[in-house]
């Protein structure tokens, strides 16, 4: 196994600061020894931002923000507002901030934050960048002024987030990131754990702001971007990912904001997340289920699933590589493995002959696409299978997956279910928790009526 730190991206540090002018070059061979290829450095005031540049011109892995801090509000004169378009057109300049408003310290009063946010907001709309905003102790004014001056035409991200989930989702809805420092380690901030484990990492973006806020085990000394392995770390925990997991995602996250690094190309047909590895076999599915992903973007856990052509058995073998390397390997990604049914039976039981544990997710509708029962051609090829039942009625099933076979495809996922308990070892129902989904109904129809496992899937979080 590769025993690599997964790369990781700090999106919000002050390498300006002066508690680095003794030995940045050090800080930054550190960062990269953890694993942290790329670094975001945020401008506070104009020398601040004037300084980020000139350290992004100076380190290949530095890239750079420019803005005026709420606490620094006053400054934003008209002359300094032209110095910071100047800025901001420069290279390795990836967003306006960090601007927004502080409530908590007051070092300026509220209607000239106020403006000097909005004015920058206008500033990166104008220059087409992402905003990096600062809230505290402002929640209400933060969100309606991103709503009243279009912040949504830019988005951004939320630094170090304080505010309570439903803020979060308004400003993910304005296209808005969240993003996490070492605080998520705190143990007396339970709050923004329960934030960061109800929101699907697609939204959540990594940082440090360092020199400040250092992660629980180091609390008290300087913080640098090598110790947002930390705040890494302790997501993965909440969301119940392995540290590459959370790397990947928000490495994706950081590309798609900001522009920085290179997304992983590399997993269009086997990918991992946790200790498990993932097969996508096929893109074609005989349902369109109103809340995949795939109709979006095509990315699992930062993995990125869009298939050029279908594989065949041979490329699939190749990129599995040592499957003993994987608690299980599962026939999943993003279309349905059963209409591939030869390539899965062959695959499987060479992953059998491995002694490697096999698990199918699939939306039941297989002996329906096959018209014939193909369940026990899988005895003996399969460990668990797992099969999206997702409503309780026919009616709403229809409405919410669309499946090719009308109002008949409910029935034969029930069907598929009930049979399934014959041949494969272990048989789950699943659903996801769509609004309006009456998930109690669910799990009486898998228990009580079919006989068979039940699971609850978050809609929002794919994987």
């Amino acid at each position: 196994m590769n025993s690599t730190p997964p790369t990781l991206i700090d999106t919000h540090a002050h390498l300006d600061s002066g508690r680095f002018a003794t030995d940045l070059p050090q800080v930054v061979e550190a960062a990269r020894a953890a694993g942290v290829k790329h670094i975001l450095t945020i401008g506070c005031d104009l020398a601040s931002s004037y300084a980020s540049v000139e350290l992004a011109k100076a380190y290949p892995e530095i890239y750079a923000a420019v803005g005026i801090h709420p606490h620094d509000a006053r400054e934003l004169s008209d002359e300094a507002l032209t110095e910071l378009k100047a800025l901001a057109r420069q290279d390795k300049v990836v967003a306006i901030g960090e601007t927004g408003l502080d409530y908590y310290r007051d070092h300026c009063p509220h209607d000239i934050q106020q403006n000097a946010f909005r004015r920058q907001i206008a500033l990166a709309r104008e220059v087409g960048l992402p905003l990096i905003v600062h809230d505290r102790d402002a929640h209400e004014d933060v969100v309606r002024i991103l709503k009243e001056e279009q912040a949504q035409q830019v988005g951004g991200v939320l630094h170090c987030f304080s505010g309570d989930l439903n803020m979060a989702r308004t400003c993910i809805e304005m296209g808005f990131y969240i993003s996490f420092p070492g605080t998520l380690t705190y143990p007396k901030n339970q709050d923004l754990r329960d934030v960061a484990e109800a929101l699907s990492t697609d939204h959540v973006l990594l940082e440090t702001d360092c020199p400040y806020l250092a992660p629980q085990p180091l609390r008290g000394k300087r913080n640098e971007p090598a110790y947002v392995r930390y705040t890494a770390e302790e997501l993965a925990r909440i969301k119940g990912l392995s540290v590459a997991d959370i790397a990947r995602v928000t490495s994706l996250n950081a590309f798609r904001l900001f522009g920085i690094g290179t997304p992983d190309q590399s997993s269009r047909i086997a990918y991992k997340i946790r200790d498990s590895l993932y097969l996508n076999i096929t893109n074609r599915c005989s349902n369109r289920c109103v809340f995949c992903a795939k109709f979006k973007d095509f990315t699992v856990k930062g993995h990125a699933l869009k298939l050029e052509r279908e594989p065949t058995v041979e490329e699939v073998k190749q990129a599995i590589g040592r499957p003993q390397d994987y608690r299980e390997v599962v026939f999943c990604g993003y279309g349905e493995p059963l209409l591939r049914l030869d390539l899965v039976k062959e695959v499987a039981a060479w992953l059998h002959e491995q002694g490697i544990r096999v698990r199918i997710n699939t939306d039941g509708q297989g002996n329906l696409v096959h018209k014939r029962n193909i369940l026990p051609e899988l005895t003996g090829l399969v460990d668990a299978i797992s099969v999206s039942l997702n409503a309780a009625d026919p009616a709403t099933y229809q409405r919410i997956c669309q499946s090719e076979f009308g109002e008949d495809g409910y029935l034969a996922v029930k069907n598929f279910l009930r049979e399934a308990k014959n041949y494969i070892p272990s048989v789950t129902a699943s659903v996801v928790t769509l609004p309006g989904i009456d998930i109690e109904a669910c799990r009486k129809i898998a228990v009580e009526e079919l006989g068979v496992r039940f699971l609850v899937r978050r809609y929002n979080e794919v994987g």
